[in-house]
């Protein structure tokens, strides 16, 4: 109990300190017009003595980002704790019309993108919670130290079948999870099943740290309706940490594969309130030549996102949704769900402050239940976890989430405790 209390009285003092801070700094700021401007602006870094707009007048852009989640663990398999997992991310593009001022360049561009996570035993909670990799507490606990994450080509058509924007081409060292399952609510939480893995990451190599080689396609025939297709390199172990995200070779003497990943929707505007809404389906084939990884796996997976009620501008009331399929005899998760909610502007005068719930359920599949019973080892049926959260947006490029975990059956099976999680996570753009 001890431990317990300890670990709450650390979040809670993280949080109230992180926000006394920064509301003291808010108010100071008030006073001087130069850190004023600064202080409303875009990013933390401001205009870098007067050289970011120099280089964005030539079509070169360079951002940052820094994200850290601290964890107080109250209970869970291994007691409680704390954990400390951060990350920084650098990102860059460039407008090859700008940089080289001609206009029949229009829409083409490159990116570039390097990622550190903390490689420290003390970053991962999951070292004390002891669930399944997809449900683990944190969604900064994958493929850690300093890591590539992507490179490559761009082409926007300023206008195709009527359309602008109407056709988006993507090609080089690529990240398969952000180019589909667009859902920007479930990507607040700070969980990994919904804040990066989004269920897909129970079965396949698929979340915020795997990289490979491919291209997209992406089709609007109307405004408010989209085709994606992408083919990329599968490989085997493709998340592994001593990789530093440059195996550009993949793994030949494991054997390399194929990954397709299609994706339609429509985002209309429902009422006379013209309320935004994502509806999309999908489905995607992975292929695997090692034995180790059970086959070639396929699944499917359907989305519903819509805004409920609107109070005035983005502030309102929204939910999200996710459900995938796998076949049952070469997947760990047959079935996955998640959904919830979020309130933008729920408090009074803090209106770009969102207030988040969200739940998530894996069901094991049911030919790893009879396998462990035939071994005579720990069922697993499902796990469930429940995630609140209530993000501060203190600027523009400042925001700090207090939130709670509760995770059932961590692994799946009742040999696991479940874990009970206070926290606060923060983020700073730069």
């Amino acid at each position: 109990m001890k431990n317990r209390d300890s670990s709450f009285r650390r979040a809670f003092l993280v949080t109230v300190t992180a926000l006394s801070l920064l509301l003291t700094a808010r108010s100071t700021f008030a006073e001087n017009n130069t850190i004023t401007k600064w202080w409303n602006g875009k990013s933390g870094s401001g205009d870098l003595l007067g050289i970011r707009p120099v280089l964005q007048e030539h079509g070169f852009s360079i951002n940052g980002r820094w994200r850290g989640i601290y964890y107080g663990i109250l209970s869970s398999e291994n007691g409680p704790a704390s954990a400390f997992p951060e990350e920084v991310v650098i990102t860059a593009r460039l407008d090859f019309a700008k940089a080289c001022r001609l206009p029949l360049l229009e829409g083409l561009g490159s990116f570039g993108e390097v990622r550190w996570r903390d490689p420290g035993y003390a970053a991962n909670p999951n070292n004390t919670v002891d669930a399944d990799s997809l449900f683990n507490p944190s969604r900064y606990s994958g493929g850690v130290g300093l890591r590539l994450m992507a490179f490559g080509l761009e082409y926007v058509a300023p206008t195709a079948f009527g359309v602008e924007d109407g056709l988006r081409l993507r090609g080089g060292w690529i990240q398969p999870q952000r180019e589909f399952i667009e859902q920007p609510i479930s990507r607040l939480f700070a969980n990994n099943a919904m804040g990066s893995s989004e269920g897909l990451g129970g079965n396949i190599p698929y979340g915020s740290s795997f990289t490979t080689w491919g291209g997209t396609i992406e089709v609007k025939p109307s405004e408010i309706t989209y085709a994606k297709v992408g083919l990329f390199m599968s490989y085997f172990n493709p998340t592994n940490p001593l990789n530093n995200g440059v195996l550009f070779a993949g793994t030949p003497d494991e054997g390399n594969g194929l990954f397709f990943m299609g994706e339609s929707g429509i985002r209309p505007e429902i009422g006379s309130g013209k309320l935004p809404g994502h509806y999309a389906f999908g489905g995607y084939f992975y292929g695997e030549s090692n034995e180790e990884f059970g086959g070639n796996k396929f699944g499917f997976y359907w989305q519903a996102d819509q805004m409920l009620w609107r109070e005035s501008g983005e502030q309102g009331l929204s939910m999200f949704s996710l459900w995938s399929f796998a076949p049952k005899y070469n997947n760990d998760f047959s079935f996955y769900a998640q959904g919830g909610f979020a309130y933008e502007g729920a408090i009074p005068h803090r209106d770009s402050d969102q207030l988040l719930l969200g739940m998530a359920i894996g069901q094991y599949s049911y030919y790893d239940l009879l396998e462990a019973r035939a071994e005579g080892e720990p069922e697993a049926t499902n796990t469930i976890l429940f995630e609140l959260g209530y993000r501060i947006k203190v600027n523009e490029w400042c925001f700090i989430q207090p939130f709670g975990q509760y995770i059932v059956r961590p692994d799946g099976t009742p040999e696991v405790a479940n874990a009970s999680i206070i926290g606060v996570s923060m983020g700073l753009d730069f």
